[in-house]
């Protein structure tokens, strides 16, 4: 194998930056993380990026050293977004960055993630390739959601994961009449109803029955959770579907868009959901599989 040589009293040519200026948003609440959010931003800074740090972040961590963007900011002016914590907090920044296109790559403190899936300890090793071009990208959507009122829309959230209707911890179950793109479907009595994205499907659709869908399919799962009517069985539809969903009956039903978001509901209300027109970017080491993290995050080939 022949390698070139760089003439001599020359250094060899490091590849460009394919990423100039990175923005940082950090779980600062977890222990240790001023310390990981550091040691991170001064490896970027080594690399020769400039580098931001979300506002909240920045004043939670006393790293004044680096500049300030709310997230906004950083959309406009980052081309990289690094979330460092979990997939709960690449959930809440990915549903704001999405409709400004910038990639985003996790870094996990703690578990592996489903989306967050560079390791702490290893960043250094993945995130200098991927600074420089080598990285995959896939792109997971969005649904917009909406809670109509006597014909008014009085609530519109983005999920990421899922969006679900329920009860509010009353004993009695809830009637719901769904619809497919203006397609009558059923009237289910049950706990409520999951609407999930291949992103959500391993979140609370996974653990009310539902099947894991891989993130390259077009389509969204909607499972009932504790069905009256054993034969209402999780439902595998096209993205592009608006699904409506109508309280018939039953006491303090509520929606949750990826369980940060609660809205308190009456009969009639209507809940649409849409996909949205935006998007997550995001970006893994190259090599990455899904199956990979769903192998280690589900416990897969352990024991006998």
């Amino acid at each position: 194998m022949s390698h070139s040589i760089a003439p001599s009293g020359l250094a060899p040519r490091v590849q460009a930056l394919r990423f100039a200026h990175v923005g940082i948003i950090g779980k600062y609440q977890a222990s240790g993380s001023r310390h990981a959010v550091e040691a991170i931003a001064d490896f970027l800074h080594d690399q020769g990026c400039e580098v931001s740090l979300e506002t909240e972040t920045s004043q939670n961590t006393g790293m004044a050293q680096y500049a300030a963007l709310d997230v906004p900011g950083i959309g406009r002016e980052c081309q990289l977004a690094l979330v460092v914590g979990g997939d709960g907090t690449m959930l809440g920044i990915g549903r704001q960055l999405a409709r400004y296109g910038v990639p985003l790559i996790g870094i996990n403190q703690g578990r592996l993630g489903f989306i967050t899936d560079v390791p702490l300890d290893g960043f250094r090793e993945r995130l200098g390739p991927m600074l420089r071009g080598e990285y995959e990208e896939e792109a997971r959507s969005l649904m917009a959601a909406s809670v109509w009122r006597d014909g008014h829309c009085v609530f519109e959230a983005t999920a990421l994961n899922d969006v679900v209707v329920n009860r509010s911890g009353v004993a009695s179950m809830i009637e719901l009449r769904v619809e497919v793109d203006g397609h009558f479907v059923a009237n289910q009595r049950a706990d409520g109803l999951i609407i999930a994205t291949p992103t959500g499907s391993t979140a609370y659709a996974l653990s009310a029955g539902g099947p894991m869908l891989h993130p390259a399919i077009d389509g969204w799962v909607m499972v009932p959770i504790a069905p009256h009517t054993l034969s209402n069985r999780p439902v595998v539809l096209s993205s592009h579907s608006e699904i409506a969903v109508e309280i018939v009956a039953g006491k303090d039903a509520s929606a949750n868009f990826d369980m940060q978001t609660l809205t308190s509901l009456m009969h009639g209300d209507r809940i649409v959901v849409r996909r949205s027109p935006h998007s997550l970017r995001l970006l893994h080491p190259v090599g990455w599989s899904y199956f990979d993290t769903l192998r280690k995050k589900l416990h897969w080939n352990e024991g006998g």
